[in-house]
């Protein structure tokens, strides 16, 4: 039998990241589409791996994941936000945040049941809700305006969104396009909601550590009432510039690890051994070296020369408080289609980003913008704005 295709991936194409990253690997475009960095991780991290091998720690690891990292990571927690974690019950290891997620929404709905997510939303949401069984519930986040600085969503849109029983909500900050860091306001509302309604969250907070201007991350659990209905997300693969590592962990109540455990044994089992080792480590030496301080300058950095970039070029940009992507209006430059202008800004001038509408699940309406990401080397971001330089000749 040729042709086989079950019905619930029948309808998943291929992701925009795939298809924009083989566009600009063919035509030989800098890639400021998907969002890897293009410089190494820290020595340190590096060093560790390289003698967790030599220790031959090669073997599998237990399920749950390596005692030694989730330790780091309870101790983690409790140094950031005064929570004492039970390294054994309520943190678990995954082979990157992706599969924690998916694990957690297998585990956790039932056929027919509806998750809430803020779109433009990251996207494996919808399709790993979908796979789940679940309906994905849209909120709309609307583009900064005359009366908001930032990203925002109507309050209005949620408190109907949960009048529809959601089994879970899926909040993802620092968010992934948008860049915006959600409020302590915000945050509180959806926590008054999500115990109004008997709904738990996942929060996927795999951008912790890159909240710029002095703005501050809230992880959702850390609010009253909150810690027994959310399980936490992220990875060492954004914060130690290590994404081909996939080394991801949930962080929640324990009858949440074990739900999330009893998928994950059967989807990966055991993570990576020597590079859980290798994580560890560096929770345990960022946490005093400066590393953190370190990597926000960098960034900060880098921010502001895209940034700058794309602003010459006639891209105005909206404001990012956090994560390492820009949006940029491309209505400045007369297209409207967000999709045909990353296809030719790709082809015809070297440098490739990803359309916005991608991360819709229906795009009508989304706005006309497209995402770069500055995750990059300042070489790579300077030889990307001569080339964007170029734009106003091309047109």
């Amino acid at each position: 039998m040729t042709g086989r295709l079950a019905r619930r991936v029948a309808g998943f194409g291929t992701t925009i990241f795939t298809e924009m990253s083989a566009l600009a690997l063919e035509r030989g475009a800098i890639n400021l589409g998907q969002g890897f960095p293009d410089f190494p991780g820290p020595a340190f991290i590096k060093e560790a791996a390289a003698a967790a091998i030599a220790a031959d720690i090669n073997q599998y690891a237990p399920m749950p994941g390596s005692p030694r990292l989730r330790q780091a990571v309870a101790a983690q927690w409790e140094r950031d936000y005064g929570r004492a974690v039970d390294w054994q019950r309520e943190v678990t290891i995954t082979s990157g945040a992706t599969e924690a997620l998916y694990d957690a929404l297998l585990a956790l709905i039932e056929p027919g049941d509806a998750v809430i997510i803020f779109e433009p939303a990251y996207d494996a949401y919808v399709p790993d809700i979908t796979l789940a069984g679940g309906i994905p519930l849209p909120v709309r986040l609307y583009p900064p305006d005359h009366t908001h600085a930032t990203w925002w969503f109507d309050e209005a849109e949620l408190r109907a969104a949960f009048k529809r029983n959601p089994t879970l909500i899926l909040v993802n900050t620092p968010h992934n396009p948008t860049g915006k860091v959600f409020t302590r306001a915000e945050l509180c509302l959806i926590a008054e909601l999500c115990q109004d309604h008997n709904t738990l969250a996942i929060t996927d907070e795999v951008y912790d550590r890159l909240v710029f201007d002095g703005g501050a991350h809230v992880p959702l659990a850390t609010l009253p009432g909150m810690w027994e209905r959310t399980l936490t997300i992220n990875s060492a693969g954004k914060t130690f510039s290590v994404t081909g590592w996939k080394i991801g962990y949930a962080v929640g109540p324990a009858h949440l690890n074990h739900a999330l455990r009893q998928a994950h044994q059967w989807v990966t089992f055991a993570t990576s051994s020597p590079l859980q080792e290798a994580v560890a480590v560096a929770l345990e030496q960022a946490s005093v070296n400066g590393y953190y301080c370190e990597l926000l300058r960098d960034y900060s950095e880098r921010r502001t020369r895209l940034q700058q970039a794309l602003e010459s070029a006639g891209l105005p940009t909206l404001p990012v408080e956090g994560a390492y992507f820009l949006s940029a209006d491309i209505g400045a430059l007369g297209y409207t289609d967000d999709r045909a202008f990353c296809r030719w800004l790709t082809t015809d001038i070297g440098v490739a980003a990803i359309p916005t509408s991608a991360f819709y699940s229906d795009p009508t309406g989304a706005p006309n913008l497209a995402r770069f990401c500055f995750a990059k080397r300042l070489e790579t971001i300077d030889a990307a704005a001569e080339r964007l330089a170029a734009l106003h000749t091309r047109l």
